[in-house]
């Protein structure tokens, strides 16, 4: 009897121990379970040097490690799973970069998210919250390198052209004009100091002038203001002034017209026959006069002398 007894208390100490030890370890997985969450991260990219067990920052602050790396279904991309601590906050807008380093080993970093965002809780491709990759740092230029070779032997190639004996030549003398010209500018420093006071001062008059002109202006609108009325009263009784002496002018051309048919016809023939005799006589005055002049008074008295006659 008191060996069974025994056996009967071995083992139910065992069975207890044993709940003991399960309730333990199930204990001890639902704490690391609540002090941690899991995120994907699907990289485009290569991730040379991250590996499992690599850290997990947040703006340079360690807060997980890399739990499970492999390739996706689709080769494009690499998935990364990460665990972080459950008070990180992972928001809407937090992205991951992989920062590499020369020695090989490369972290993730995360950054951003915007603050008063919900956190990123929607499953993704494989059931976990997915943060959103972003190229940066070495890997971004890692996985860019044989662009960035192409660009810079295109860049090399372009120079060696740009810089042909030729070129450099006429870059040379491109340089010699631009000496030239800076000491031409340079000597006629002064001149331009000159011209341009004299701009000035043509400013300054000018400004003055479109002074006086607005002056001139408000006081003509001022003017006009006041006396425009009566001025229009005044052009208005000039105007019917002017109507009336045309209307009269026009009436004394009528009436003068039969007496300028008379003169035209009648006496103007006669005038310019009378101007005609007028100017003979003129002339033979003039003759007589130069003959007094020349011959004396007794050359008038005198006749001709007659030819002596000859049997």
């Amino acid at each position: 009897m008191e060996t069974r007894a025994n056996y009967v208390w071995v083992g139910a100490i065992s069975l207890v121990l044993l709940a003991a030890l399960a309730a333990f370890i199930v204990w001890i997985a639902g704490f690391g379970a609540s002090n941690e969450k899991e995120y994907d991260i699907f990289f485009p990219q290569a991730v040379e040097g991250l590996s499992e067990g690599s850290q997990v920052t947040f703006s340079g602050v360690p807060v997980g490690k890399v739990d499970k790396m492999r390739v996706w279904k689709d080769p494009q991309f690499i998935q990364v799973r990460i665990s972080v601590k459950n008070d990180t906050p992972i928001l809407q807008g937090t992205t991951a970069t992989v920062l590499g380093s020369f020695t090989g080993v490369s972290t993730i970093q995360l950054i951003g998210g915007t603050p008063g965002s919900p956190p990123i809780t929607r499953p993704g491709r494989d059931g976990l919250p997915e943060i959103q990759p972003k190229a940066g740092g070495l890997g971004a230029i890692l996985s860019s390198a044989p662009q960035l070779l192409d660009s810079l032997t295109n860049l090399t190639d372009r120079l060696t052209e740009l810089l042909s004996p030729q070129n450099q030549h006429s870059m040379g003398n491109i340089l010699r004009n631009t000496d030239r010209l800076t000491r031409n500018m340079a000597d006629a420093s002064p001149r331009l100091d000159a011209t341009m006071a004299q701009l000035q001062a043509t400013l300054a008059q000018a400004q003055a002038t479109l002074a006086e002109a607005q002056q001139t202006l408000g006081s003509a609108d001022r003017m006009l203001d006041k006396e425009g009325p009566s001025l229009a009263e005044n052009l208005r009784e000039t105007l019917a002034s002017a109507r009336k002496a045309a209307d009269e002018l026009q009436a004394a051309m009528a009436d003068a017209r039969p007496a300028a048919r008379e003169l035209s016809q009648s006496t103007l023939p006669q005038a310019d026959a009378a101007l005609r005799d007028l100017k003979r006589t003129t002339q033979a005055l003039r003759q007589m006069t130069e003959t007094i002049q020349n011959q004396g008074a007794g050359s008038l008295l005198k006749g001709k002398n007659l030819p002596d006659y000859k049997p």
